[in-house]
C-alpha cells in the first residue's frame, strides 16, 4: 500500500474515508487514526493497524456540539455548556450511546467518547465526509502518540491510505477525558485541558440564584422552596463558621492581622467582632481576608455539586452583594417585607422583646436597598403559602431564562 501525504486536497481525504479506508489526521493534541465510524471493517482495520484490543472503545471525532443529539441520549445541559466552552478543542466527553453508534465503537458498552478537535483540516474532513470519524491516537499501541506527519508515517507507512500534514501538534498531549454518562461526572484522562478550568466551566453551567434580604423577612422560606426544586442551598455565615473550625490558614491570617483577638486554639470571635463594628477600617480588614476564603470554599462547593450532577443552587448571603458573592450568580434576589410583619417574626422566633426586634431591623438596610441592588425582589406580604409559590414562580423564570 502506497500512503499519500495530503496536505491541502481534503476531498481526496473524504473520499477514501467514505470508501473504507484509514488517514492519519491531525488535531491540535496529537495525530489521530481516522475511518468512518459507521463502517464495521474500516474500523477492525483501526484496531488491527494499532494492535489495539477491541475491548477498548473507541472515541469519535464531530464536527460539533449538535452531534450529542444524533449519538448520544440522556445529555446533561452542563456536557452541552462544556461543548460551548471548550470545542473545538482539547475535550473529550464520555456520554450515553444511542443504538445507532456501532458497537464495535462501544466495545460492547453503552457509552460513547466525543471530541471536537481545533484542526481546520480534520474539521473540514469531517464535514467533506459528512461522518462521525473513529479516531484513537496514530500510534501503535503503547508506543508515543506523534505529534506531526513525519512521525505517523514512521509507523505506519505502506499501513494506511493517507496522512494529512497539518504541521506539528501544537500542545503534544491527549485531550482530557471526562465522564457525563452518570454522576458524579468523572475525569478519565487528565490532559491538556487543565482539571481546574473544567471544574470552574461545570460551576460557571449551574444556575445559581442569590437570596439576600434583612433578619425577619422570609428568606428561609425562599431557600426551602430551592431545596424542593433539587437545588444546593450554601448558607454563607454557616461557611464562615465551618471554615473557622476548620481552616488554618484563615485563622493564622486572622491571628496575625489581630493579633490577640481570638485565643489561641479558640474560634470566639467575640473579642474581635468588638474590634471591628466599631472601627469601618478595621471591618474591611476583616472582610478582605474572610471574604476571599468564604468565596473559595464556596466555589468549591459549588464545583463539587455541579460534578454530582447538579444544575441549580442557590447561594443565602446578608452581604451578598457588598462582598462581591452576587457575581457567582446569575441573578440576585432580595427578599423584603412589612416591618411590621418582621417585627412579630423575629419576637416569635427568637423569643426577643419588640424593642430588640425593632433595633435589630433598624440596623439592617432598608428594603430600598434592596430594590435597587438586587436583579429582582419578592415582597413577603401574604401567607407562607402565598410567598412559597411566588418564589417558586420566580426561580422556574430565572432558570428557563
Amino acid at each position: 500500500m502506497n500512503t499519500k501525504l495530503i496536505i491541502d486536497n481534503i476531498p481526496a481525504a473524504a473520499d477514501i474515508i467514505k470508501n473504507g479506508g484509514l488517514v492519519a489526521v491531525p488535531t491540535e493534541t496529537v495525530y489521530g487514526l481516522a475511518a468512518n465510524a459507521y463502517d464495521a471493517k474500516a474500523v477492525e482495520g483501526i484496531y488491527e493497524v494499532k494492535g489495539r484490543p477491541e475491548s477498548k472503545p473507541l472515541s469519535l471525532m464531530v464536527g460539533g456540539a449538535s452531534a450529542m443529539d444524533r449519538l448520544c441520549e440522556d445529555v446533561p445541559p452542563a456536557a452541552r455548556f462544556l461543548a460551548d466552552c471548550f470545542w473545538p478543542g482539547p475535550l473529550t466527553i464520555v456520554l450515553k450511546a444511542k443504538d445507532t453508534v456501532p458497537e464495535i465503537i462501544r466495545a460492547g458498552g453503552s457509552t460513547v467518547a466525543l471530541r471536537c478537535p481545533q484542526q481546520d483540516k480534520t474539521l473540514a474532513l469531517i464535514r467533506e465526509a459528512g461522518l462521525p470519524l473513529a479516531a484513537p491516537s496514530a500510534n501503535p499501541t503503547g508506543s508515543k502518540s506523534p505529534v506531526s506527519a513525519e512521525e505517523v508515517m514512521l509507523y505506519f507507512d505502506g499501513k494506511i491510505d493517507a496522512v494529512i500534514d497539518g504541521g506539528k501538534c501544537v500542545m503534544g498531549r491527549e485531550s482530557t477525558i471526562i465522564d457525563m454518562s452518570k454522576t458524579p461526572y468523572v475525569i478519565l484522562r487528565h490532559g491538556s485541558l487543565a482539571e481546574r478550568d473544567l471544574n470552574m466551566a461545570l460551576a460557571a453551567s449551574l444556575t445559581i440564584i442569590g437570596i439576600t434580604g434583612g433578619t425577619g423577612c422570609g428568606k428561609t422560606t425562599a431557600l426551602e422552596v430551592i431545596e424542593d426544586m433539587g437545588g444546593l442551598v450554601i448558607d454563607c455565615d454557616e461557611v464562615y463558621h465551618d471554615l473557622l473550625q476548620n481552616c488554618d490558614e484563615m485563622m493564622d491570617e486572622l491571628n496575625e492581622r489581630f493579633p490577640g483577638a481570638i485565643a489561641q486554639g479558640s474560634t470566639d470571635t467575640k473579642s474581635l467582632g468588638e474590634i471591628v463594628f466599631n472601627d469601618p477600617e478595621e471591618l474591611r480588614a476583616l472582610n478582605t481576608v474572610t471574604h476571599r476564603y468564604v468565596g473559595e470554599e464556596i466555589k468549591r462547593r459549588l464545583q463539587n455539586w455541579a460534578r454530582a450532577g447538579g444544575t441549580l443552587a442557590a447561594i443565602d448571603a446578608i452581604v451578598l452583594i457588598e462582598s462581591g458573592i452576587g457575581s457567582y450568580c446569575r441573578a440576585t434576589v432580595g427578599i423584603t417585607a412589612p416591618t411590621e410583619d418582621r417585627i412579630e417574626r423575629l419576637m416569635k422566633r427568637e423569643g426577643i422583646s419588640r424593642e430588640y426586634a425593632i433595633l435589630r431591623i433598624d440596623a439592617q438596610k432598608p428594603n430600598e436597598y434592596f430594590e435597587e441592588m438586587c436583579d429582582y425582589t419578592l415582597n413577603n406580604d401574604g401567607s407562607h403559602e402565598l410567598f412559597a409559590k411566588k418564589c417558586r414562580s420566580l426561580f422556574e423564570d430565572i432558570i428557563r431564562r
